[in-house]
């Protein structure tokens, strides 16, 4: 990657990221007090005290430790490799989203293509553990929205973000792409079975970080992830999440960054509904299409007419039940079929792929959407 700081001046950004105990506010508070990061490292620790802690102006006056020269030669020879980067707060391509937060991170490692960081993103995120017509709503929704030309950003976890981002991509390398920001090195893929989808998403896409190189997963380290999947956006959409799922701090953290907040209504007897349930009480925005969307964040004139729903199921066993997941027992008494004949056509059913067995003995709609 062409640098655009000398190594002198990159090396003095990167090693003010990697001091314990400066976390990106003290940092951005440091550089406005003082200017650029090697102007901060040519002061004395009588002049840093004016604004640190004596230990910790003690330990930015001194020469970096011999671990930090070893990230910094690391992380150096890292950017040299087409498709590495590193975007300081410095620079024009760093991404203006970030810089309205918060706590924008001093630095951000890129894999891929920086273009992506652009203003027109919209976040999905959710459930882990999600249902097949959660998973199918987070693909279609970031397929229609990158079609129209928005990055979608997740974070690279499995369930619905994974899904969001290979909807994404299924919308072609002429598309808005996609942007996973990962709570982990970047040169680090977690969890390990998303290898392949990572490796896409830096080829047609990009995958950030504030985090050192070779840094692994850390619970802690995920909220601080969650801020900038929402810092990116312009809008967040939760497509499914319970209760306690850390999707719902990557929705508070977007509307305490006033960005807007979407979430997807699901059946009322889903446990994996009910995160969405509450953010729609507490002022989220319900959508169910992509156009949603789009007319929030553009206003009806501006987007484009909304795709018809999809028509209710005309097999009379499907339209009995409905979307929501259903018992078996649930299902024999709504229909008035006998079990044994119930479960001999809801096998041929999903033999052809028209619904999806739940654990439990429950069954549901194959999404379509």
């Amino acid at each position: 990657m062409p640098l655009a700081h000398t190594p002198e001046e990159l090396s003095a950004w990167l090693r003010l990221t990697l001091e314990p105990g400066i976390g990106p506010v003290t940092a951005r508070e440091l550089l406005r007090a003082v200017g650029l990061p090697q102007q901060l490292y040519r002061l004395s620790r009588d002049d840093l005290a004016a604004w640190l802690p004596p230990p910790l102006a003690g330990q930015l006056a001194r020469p970096p430790s011999p671990g930090q020269l070893a990230a910094l030669e690391r992380t150096l020879r890292w950017a040299e490799h087409p498709g590495h980067h590193l975007l300081t707060l410095a620079d024009a391509a760093y991404p203006r989203a970030l810089l309205d937060t918060h706590d924008p991170p001093p630095l951000l490692y890129v894999a891929g293509d920086p273009a992506r960081l652009s203003p027109d993103a919209i976040a999905i995120v959710g459930a882990r553990n999600a249902t097949p017509d959660g998973l199918a709503n987070a693909r279609a929704y970031a397929r229609h929205l990158a079609r129209q030309g928005w990055c979608i950003v997740s974070g690279l976890a499995l369930g619905i973000d994974a899904a969001a981002h290979e909807g994404a991509l299924e919308a072609g390398a002429d598309a808005g792409g996609t942007v996973a920001v990962v709570g982990t090195g970047v040169d680090v893929v977690y969890p390990p079975r998303n290898r392949k989808l990572a490796e896409r998403i830096a080829a047609q896409g990009a995958i950030v970080s504030e985090f050192p190189l070779g840094l692994p997963a850390l619970p802690h380290q995920f909220p601080r992830r969650n801020r900038l999947v929402a810092g990116l956006a312009r809008g967040t959409l939760v497509a499914e999440a319970a209760a306690r799922s850390g999707s719902l701090i990557t929705a508070r953290l977007a509307a305490e960054a006033g960005r807007e907040v979407f979430a997807i209504p699901g059946s009322i007897h889903s446990p994996l509904s009910r995160g969405c349930h509450a953010l729609i009480r507490q002022g989220a925005k319900l959508v169910e299409s992509a156009q949603d969307i789009l007319d929030e964040l553009l206003g009806p004139a501006a987007s484009r007419q909304p795709a018809p729903a999809p028509p209710l199921p005309r097999d009379p066993l499907l339209a009995g039940m409905g979307y929501g997941p259903i018992h078996l027992d649930a299902l024999a008494a709504r229909t008035g079929l006998a079990v044994p004949a119930l479960q001999d056509r809801l096998l041929e059913l999903e033999l052809q792929g028209r619904i999806t067995r739940l654990d439990g003995g429950r069954y549901q709609v194959a999404a379509t959407r």
